[in-house]
């Protein structure tokens, strides 16, 4: 027997892989890298990501949770081609708008004898090891009849095959389950709402799905819904499971978990890049052992065949780690527009100085968006009081005092105020003055930063400017510069 399937003038053999999250939550990482992995493997192949929503589970579904999780999606870089709010060719993509094609497979089961009307008050009993003894399977017509007549509500149940199920994954190799471990199992609840295997299956089948790429988890789901497919009639999809995520206390990673949901690594700074590059290594590696990944490069080298079997653990360290080497590798016009949101302007004077150059100062320390204001507070100082008590410090310094005219005179004199050219001058003051290391750039630095370290100095005055960085040296100074 057959579902009916669209006709393959539409995708042919395109790969089409599909992400179906459950609108119960926000994306956490172990169910964004299962998004990765598809979206990745979906363009490799210059195939189809469809995005579904399994939204049957209607006790379990929160208010608002699928426009967060259509968000987390955008913000990481997983566009879908097919889903909600761009529609395709093989919709409803709402299980929950999919309850004809449901009854329709479940009738067909139920013609052909592959499935049947069960009576007996239990749907799978929620009971560990339970298996449905078979009662219902050999009522006759007359009896199905009789039960409907008295108002027995009654569930519908697949008749599972004798035999062995075997199922071939990509990544655990050729898996043989028993039938007796779950036996008849409900594919259409007392209410007519379908389970979650046979939902799965019949959309799988409608939508064409090539490759179901899904965390282990759902490992145990295989054989139900192999069965399935093949009392449908339709080839079965390539299986492909990934590891099982840990936390860094090697327990299973949950939503419940919030640090490593989405949202609060964007809200901490994270770029998406960054995040889609590590959720990527949670169970892959790349040919060559590269681990830090443009989505470009993601794109060019997923595949199937390196995924490995062995738990993964979800480590901030390394992601923070992963960031810090994506800010490092940004565009600088495009790193400044993104951390401008994060900067404090109570801590950090920007609007007297350009964030650009300010962030190009530091951009090889952050590790996150969010570490800006703390980075650039280093040495981006407006001037009070705690400057102007270590500039009057320092005018009572003789020796810092001829290292900081020296300085000042070969500054003034410089045709363009660049980093390289600033350094430059300061060192050749110091030979002028007779000092050099501490003794040359402490003053210097303490005179204009109300620091005694930071990051490279000539840097650090190509963001000061040259009339605000003479003018700081000036207060430091007795008489100020008048008399150069």
């Amino acid at each position: 027997m057959t579902v009916s399937r669209p006709t393959e003038d539409q995708p042919g053999m395109t790969v089409r892989t599909r992400f179906a999250p459950r609108p119960t939550g926000r994306l956490h990482a172990g169910n964004a890298r299962v998004a990765v992995f598809n979206w990745a493997f979906a363009r490799h192949h210059r195939g189809t990501f469809i995005l579904r929503v399994e939204d049957t589970d209607v006790e379990r579904n929160v208010e608002n949770s699928l426009e967060t999780i259509l968000e987390d999606l955008r913000w990481l870089g997983t566009l879908w081609d097919e889903g909600p709010e761009v529609g395709g060719g093989f919709g409803p993509y709402r299980q929950s708008e999919r309850k004809r094609e449901y009854g329709e497979a479940a009738g067909r089961l139920v013609e052909a004898g592959l499935a049947y009307p069960c009576y007996c008050g239990v749907e799978g009993a929620g009971e560990p090891g339970f298996r449905y003894p078979g009662t219902c399977r050999t009522l006759t017509l007359d009896e199905r009849a009789r039960r409907e007549r008295e108002g027995t509500r009654s569930v519908t149940r697949f008749h599972v095959p004798d035999g062995e199920i075997v199922v071939r994954d990509e990544v655990y190799g050729t898996v043989s389950f028993p039938p007796a471990e779950f036996g008849d199992f409900v594919i259409v609840r007392a209410d007519g709402r379908p389970t979650y295997n046979f939902a799965v299956v019949v959309d799988d089948i409608a939508m064409c799905i090539t490759h179901v790429i899904r965390g282990v988890g759902h490992l145990s789901n295989t054989p139900r819904q192999a069965v399935l497919f093949d009392a449908l009639d339709a080839p079965r999809p390539v299986f492909a499971h990934l590891p099982m995520v840990l936390g860094t206390d090697r327990r299973k990673l949950s939503k419940r978990e919030g640090a490593s949901s989405l949202a609060l690594l964007r809200e901490a700074g994270y770029p998406a890049s960054a995040v889609m590059n590590y959720l990527s290594l949670l169970g892959w590696s790349a040919p060559d052992g590269k681990e830090i990944l443009t989505p470009v490069e993601l794109v060019r080298e997923v595949g199937l065949e390196r995924i490995g079997a062995s738990n993964t653990v979800y480590d901030p360290d390394k992601l923070r780690w992963v960031s810090g080497r994506h800010i490092a590798g940004m565009p600088l016009t495009e790193l400044a527009r993104a951390v401008a949101p994060f900067v404090d302007p109570a801590r950090v004077p920007l609007d007297r100085y350009d964030l650009t150059r300010a962030v190009d100062v530091i951009r090889g320390r952050m590790t996150t968006f969010a570490e800006i204001t703390d980075h650039l507070s280093l040495f981006l100082v407006d001037r009070g009081p705690e400057l102007g008590r270590l500039q009057a410090a320092l005018r009572n310094d003789a020796g810092a005092g001829a290292v900081l005219r020296a300085v000042a005179g070969g500054l003034a004199a410089l045709p363009e105020w660049e980093p390289r050219a600033i350094g430059g001058a300061i060192r050749a003051a110091g030979k002028e003055a007779g000092a050099r290391g501490p003794a040359l750039f402490h003053p210097v630095r303490e005179a204009v930063t109300g620091r005694k370290s930071g990051p490279d100095l000539g840097q650090v005055l190509g963001v000061y400017g040259r009339d605000e960085t003479l003018e700081r040296i000036a207060a430091a100074l007795p008489d100020g510069l008048a008399q150069d």
